[in-house]
């Protein structure tokens, strides 16, 4: 199969899947470097929140960027974001994660006015296609993308002022608004897919059950969760509110009926996605409550598991419909889905002291490498090369 990079700017999620699987390999790589092994990043932030800010504002935004802008297509009708506009865009991604590693050697304003780019003009752009086409229904996630914007900002601020309070709230912001952005697309997308791959089976599609309600509850009690953080709500209030959204999130995702899917790694792999985000909820609204749990736990299984598990699930997917090849796995990716679930069990062990921590991070962090290069290395041919059929994607 031979490889022709320019194929990569004729769709936004091959190239902005690509950089995402890159990225994940590349950034773990960094974090562990510097924990582990004593480097010394060039970097002006606390490492901590580096690490952090890189995977809420940096992997994450490109990920949703090659996911959202490609979906747009679909709901609208427009052509695709293509070409130099398009490589515009991922160079502009690309300039914000070279000032976050070279941050030490640049102005604290300059590498917050690089960095803090990206999401308004994916947003701006997002939201002229949505109204030009009359699409208002998908502004809320141009909202979703705003507040992410925001989050980010908090984070800049704070480093320039020396603000724990304002990192902290820009770290928590990023959680916050990317589980609702979770919350959002894959309550969407995996029902939608479970009950037409069963009835493609020739199964019975009526157990994978959507109740309007419940689906209104689930976004609404993220939505008071992401006002109430913003706001500094008192723990106790803000602990209940998260185990609402959990007990709440955990309703939607039994009424999924998963496990009638559980033939199928292209849609299991969403229902586990979603199960992370349940868990990490009400993990952090008992730790709220009772100020028993390391904070590590809850924000693992949300980055790691729902985050890490949901990019890898959606990729896998969205790249093999789009490129006009056949919707399933292709020959040993199912080790990326195995390797996923590992770095994220082995990282809440580590968090919860169950194992070594250091050992459980270096297993943990390995997985995760795993999962991304194995990623990159089986779908970039099928991104960066022409669909079979000849068609547009």
């Amino acid at each position: 199969m031979h490889i022709q990079p320019h194929i990569l700017l004729t769709y936004p999620f091959r190239v902005f899947f690509l950089l995402t699987g890159l990225y994940g390999v590349l950034f773990m790589l960094g974090w562990i470097a510097f924990f582990l092994g004593g480097w010394t990043l060039p970097s002006g932030w606390p490492a901590v929140q580096w690490h952090s800010h890189e995977m809420l504002y940096g992997l994450v935004a490109a990920a949703s960027a090659g996911f959202l802008l490609t979906a747009m297509t679909n709901w609208t009708g427009a052509p695709a974001l293509s070409g130099k506009p398009l490589l515009a865009l991922a160079l502009l991604w690309l300039a914000g994660r070279i000032a976050l590693w070279t941050s030490a050697w640049l102005s604290a304003w300059l590498v917050a006015i690089l960095d803090l780019a990206f999401l308004p003009v994916f947003g701006g752009y997002a939201a002229m296609i949505l109204i030009r086409y009359e699409n208002q229904r998908n502004l809320l996630l141009v909202g979703v993308l705003g507040l992410l914007f925001l989050g980010n900002l908090f984070m800049h601020l704070g480093v320039i002022q020396s603000s724990g309070p304002l990192l902290q709230l820009g770290q928590n912001t990023g959680f916050n608004v990317i589980t609702l952005m979770m919350v959002i697309v894959a309550g969407r997308i995996t029902p939608a897919f479970s009950a037409n791959w069963l009835r493609m089976q020739g199964m019975n599609p009526e157990p994978v059950s959507r109740n309007p309600r419940v689906d209104q509850l689930a976004i609404g009690t993220i939505v008071v969760l992401v006002v109430l953080d913003l706001f500094s709500a008192p723990a106790l209030v803000l602990g209940w509110a998260i185990i609402i959204a959990g007990l709440i999130n955990g309703l939607r995702l039994w009424q999924w009926s998963g496990w009638r899917v559980a033939a199928e790694p292209l849609l299991w792999i969403l229902h586990l996605a979603y199960f992370w985000i349940v868990l990490a909820l009400l993990l952090r609204g008992a730790g709220l409550i009772s100020d028993s749990m390391p904070a590590g736990l809850w924000q693992h299984t949300l980055g790691v598991g729902a985050m890490g598990t949901l990019i890898l699930g959606v990729m896998t997917r969205v790249t093999a419909g789009h490129t006009g090849r056949p919707m399933r796995l292709v020959r040993f990716a199912i080790v990326i889905y195995v390797a996923i679930f590992a770095a994220t069990v082995l990282r809440l062990m580590a968090a919860a002291g169950v194992i070594d921590y250091q050992t459980g991070l270096i297993l943990a962090a390995i997985g995760w490498i795993l999962a991304f290069g194995l990623f990159t290395a089986l779908y970039t041919p099928m991104l960066a090369t022409p669909r079979p059929d000849g068609r547009p994607g």
